[in-house]
Parts: C-alpha cells; sequence; structure tokens
C-alpha cells in the first residue's frame, strides 16, 4: 500500500517536472521565433549562449563589439536558450525607463537577489503604486534640501580619512607611500551612510573596517569563482539558485547582519523619538507616524538594508575611480586646486553650482566607469517599442517585444557613442562636460549612471555631493599618481585592479602636498 502511494507520488512529481521543462521549452522556442529577425551574434556555447564570454571578458567588451556590427537593437542567448535583447536606441530606452517603466519590471532573478540580500524595499518593490508609496517615504530624507543639511557630516567624514593618511605619511617618514585606496573607499562609504542617514558610527576610520564591510566585500567580490559564474548565468531563468551552496549562506548572512543592524537602529530612533534630527533615519521616521499607510517594521528595516549596501558598493566604486582619473592626470589635479583654492568647506550650493571643472570630474568618470554595467528589464507583457532609427537591415521603426523577454541596457556604449560624445568618445577628458554646456548641450540624458524617469536613482544628489566633499579635501592636502597597469574588474559593481591580479584593488602614490 505504502509502496503504491510512495509510486504514485514519485509519477506525479516526474510528471509536474516533465510538464514544467515542456512549458519552459516552448516558451523558449515561442520567443526566439518571435526575435529570429533581429541580429546578434551566434552562441558561443550550446549550454550557456553568451554568459561564459560576457563573464571572462573585460566588463562590458563584448557589448561594445556586438553593437558595433549589428546596431543599436543586438539579440544574443543566455544560459539555456533564453533570449536577451540589449538595446541602445534613445527613443527604445527612453520608452523603456520612463512612459513604459511599469510594463518592464526588473527580471525575477534580479527582484529575487534583492528580496534575498536586502529585502522587499525600493530595488525589489514593482508596479507603480507599490513602488510610489515606498519612493514617498524615501524622498523627503534624500531631497536636495535634505542633503545640504547633511554636507557637513559629508566634510566631517572626509576629513577623517584625510587624517589617517597623514598620519600614514608622518609614521612612514617618507614624501610619498603606496596606500591601497579601495579599501579606504570602502571605510568612507560606511562611516558616511552610517552617520549621515541613521546617526550610527560604524566607527572604519578610526579603527578597523567594520565586519558588515567584510561580509558585504565577500558577497559581492567574487574573484572570477566558478561558483560566481554558475549564479550569474542562471539566476535569469533558475532564481532559486540563490539559495544554494555556500553563496546562498553568504546571501543570508549578509541580509542577516543587515537587518541586525537596521532593527537595532530603527528601535533606538523611536525609543529616542528625535524627529528634529535631519538625518534619513529621522526623517523616516517622521514621515511614516505622519503617513496614512505607515510602513511595518519590515519595510522599513528593508529599505535601511538597501540604503546601507547602497551607499557603500555604489560609492566607494565611485571615489576609487575619480581618485584613478585623478591619478592619471596631474595637470587635471591641479587645475582643479586652483578652481577650490577660493572656498574651504564650501556648501552644498558651492559644491554642485560653483565648480564647473569638479562637476565635470565627476560626470566624466560616471560615463566611462559607471558603477551598474546594465540595468536589466523583462517584458510583463508583448509590447512595441518605438525605435529613433530603423531596425538593422529592415525598414521598422518599432520593435515587437514578446512577453518574459530580457532586455539589457549596456551602458558603456550608451555612454561611448562616437556619435554622441565624439571621436574621442573612449577618452577621457572632463572638459567635453564644459564644451556641451557652453554649445548648449547639457540635457545630460545620455548619462545613466544613476538612470532616468520614475525609477531613476532616490539618492543621486546625496551621493554626488558626498564624493564631491571627499574630493575637494583630498585634492587640498595630497597628490596622487598611479604606478600600476589597471583594468577594470566585474564584481556586484565595476572596480578597478592591478591587470590580472585577483580581485579589486587600487594602490595609489599619495604625497602629502
Amino acid at each position: 500500500m505504502l509502496g503504491n502511494l510512495a509510486s504514485n507520488v514519485a509519477i506525479i512529481c516526474i510528471g509536474f517536472i516533465l510538464i514544467s521543462v515542456l512549458k519552459f521549452i516552448l516558451h523558449l522556442i515561442k520567443i526566439r521565433l518571435a526575435l529570429n529577425h533581429i541580429p546578434g551574434p551566434r552562441p558561443s556555447s550550446f549550454l550557456w549562449g553568451e554568459e561564459w564570454l560576457l563573464y571572462h571578458s573585460l566588463p562590458g567588451s563584448p557589448y561594445l563589439r556586438w553593437h558595433k556590427e549589428f546596431g543599436k537593437v543586438v539579440k544574443f542567448t543566455g544560459a539555456f536558450g533564453h533570449q536577451i535583447i540589449s538595446i541602445t536606441d534613445p527613443r527604445a530606452i527612453s520608452f523603456v525607463i520612463r512612459e513604459g517603466i511599469y510594463s518592464f519590471p526588473k527580471p525575477n532573478g534580479v527582484r529575487e537577489w534583492f528580496k534575498a540580500t536586502l529585502g522587499e524595499g525600493i530595488l525589489w518593490v514593482e508596479g507603480k503604486a507599490a513602488h510610489e508609496k515606498q519612493r514617498r517615504s524615501l524622498a523627503p530624507a534624500l531631497s536636495q534640501q535634505s542633503v545640504r543639511n547633511l554636507t557637513h557630516i559629508f566634510y566631517e567624514t572626509s576629513s577623517k580619512l584625510a587624517s589617517q593618511w597623514t598620519k600614514l605619511l608622518d609614521e612612514s617618514h617618507a614624501d610619498e607611500i603606496e596606500i591601497e585606496v579601495t579599501n579606504w573607499a570602502g571605510r568612507f562609504a560606511l562611516d558616511t551612510i552610517g552617520r549621515a542617514a541613521f546617526s550610527f558610527d560604524f566607527n572604519c576610520l578610526s579603527g578597523e573596517p567594520h565586519a558588515l564591510a567584510e561580509t558585504l566585500d565577500g558577497l559581492t567580490n567574487n574573484e572570477n569563482k566558478l561558483s560566481s559564474f554558475y549564479m550569474r548565468a542562471l539566476f535569469w531563468i533558475f532564481p532559486s539558485i540563490l539559495s544554494i551552496g555556500k553563496k546562498g549562506e553568504m546571501i543570508r548572512r549578509t541580509k542577516q547582519e543587515l537587518g541586525e543592524i537596521a532593527s537595532k537602529m530603527w528601535k533606538d530612533a523611536k525609543i529616542a523619538g528625535d524627529c528634529e534630527d535631519r538625518t534619513l533615519m529621522a526623517l523616516m521616521l517622521k514621515a511614516d507616524q505622519a503617513s496614512g499607510q505607515r510602513m511595518n517594521e519590515e519595510e522599513i528595516v528593508s529599505q535601511m538594508r538597501t540604503t546601507i549596501s547602497a551607499g557603500y558598493e555604489t560609492v566607494s566604486a565611485m571615489v576609487v575611480w575619480v581618485l584613478y582619473e585623478l591619478s592619471q592626470n596631474p595637470k587635471l589635479q591641479s587645475e582643479l586646486r586652483e578652481e577650490i583654492s577660493t572656498v574651504r568647506d564650501a556648501s552644498f550650493d558651492e559644491l554642485n553650482n560653483k565648480y564647473p571643472l569638479l562637476d565635470a570630474l565627476l560626470k566624466e568618470t560616471l560615463r566611462l566607469h559607471p558603477a551598474i554595467l546594465e540595468n536589466h528589464h523583462e517584458a510583463a507583457d508583448t509590447i512595441t517599442v518605438p525605435l529613433s532609427e530603423p531596425l538593422f537591415g529592415t525598414s521598422e521603426m518599432h520593435l515587437v517585444i514578446p512577453k518574459g523577454t530580457i532586455i539589457a541596457i549596456p551602458l558603456n556604449v550608451i555612454q561611448t557613442d562616437p556619435e554622441v560624445w565624439g571621436p574621442d568618445a573612449h577618452e577621457f577628458r572632463p572638459q567635453r562636460w564644459i564644451e556641451r554646456k557652453e554649445a548648449g548641450i547639457c540635457g545630460g540624458r545620455e548619462l545613466l549612471a544613476f538612470s532616468e524617469g520614475p525609477r531613476s536613482c532616490i539618492g543621486k544628489a546625496f551621493a554626488l555631493t558626498e564624493i564631491k566633499a571627499l574630493t575637494v579635501t583630498l585634492l587640498r592636502q595630497f597628490a596622487f599618481s598611479c604606478p600600476y597597469e589597471i583594468e577594470a574588474f566585474q564584481s556586484f559593481v565595476i572596480r578597478p585592479r592591478i591587470k590580472g591580479q585577483g580581485p579589486s584593488s587600487l594602490p595609489l602614490l599619495v604625497r602629502k602636498l
């Protein structure tokens, strides 16, 4: 009797698996047939498609080759044959990230990654009503006025970092020493987001790096491990892979550690009840108390996890790339010192309006070194997308995207397009931003490092002001050079490393002025 029951259960399970596999195959065939007219590379692997190539190439380089050969809309194959469309057409991108944004949510795999690591916060949430509710809860705390009131904290943490570097130079009794700035950029970013957002001191710049930084680095700095490749290749179609193996354990531990810190911060804030404070925490508490739709604690903790992670990962990567580009250009360092010499500890408005070369430095760094290389979306239904020019080899001025198709928007291709940026598009030349402004070309929508539209990065003003304060502080006290050949390295964000050597790193020679 029990044997027959077990046999029947096994048959049902096998039947369910076979039906699921068949549905998956039919779905892939349907999409493949619908996209058959779109040009693109032949799959380099029957099993992995182009995932192996993307993972083991210089970050973004396959996209550059594909779009140069096939035009502004390219189809390529992912693992197990699923189809991905890479789009650089400006009209199509505008439609996807602006008017059609809620019809193009993040792919399930991306959402599951954010849910598994950060919870159901603003990076995870989809749907117009749910997203707008979460954005409204965060917007007051990350507005320009709020960031204006936090600028002094950015200078305080910047000065702490400068003091630590001065101490290292003094102890060495040398005019110049080598400093691995990636680690220090992470310390700065975590201390700044802790103090400015939550009135919490991680104390990274005074003592050793916080354990949370080591956890985040361990999760995202993948060192080209095979397990990380499998996860990247498969989570698009099998999101449950995020809970498997050592990587799954690291994801759960990261979420737990972020959650424990965030919960303690939130409980302490509610007990203190200090709503006059200008930090993100205080403004979230104030908004939550005044709202008719109060967030539950898990929603609030998820937003805090997201804020900490984004404030650490993306800001630290941007800081390192700014320092790298400065190290390559002593003349630019001198010109910037002259520009910032008139005011010490410039205000929010001065940082963002008075220093055109400083602003150009950050924009040019973001143009060539976006922290996130690709934005991904998935068609929630079969949708017709307008194009600015005919599809390659056709006269079609639109693109029909089948439901379930994943769309990639490769920032490195868009932001180095010679049609937009000129023949020197791949060169680092901050002056181009000043020239563009003088010529009346100042829309800035070609720069998608913070995205655009309803789902653009809500922390843009916070991040840019923070990095400008640090750059001004360091340029006044130090000069930088780099004795190594550096290349881009793919972790969760794009970071530099010594060419061919291990995980992300940027050793700079630092000299006190």
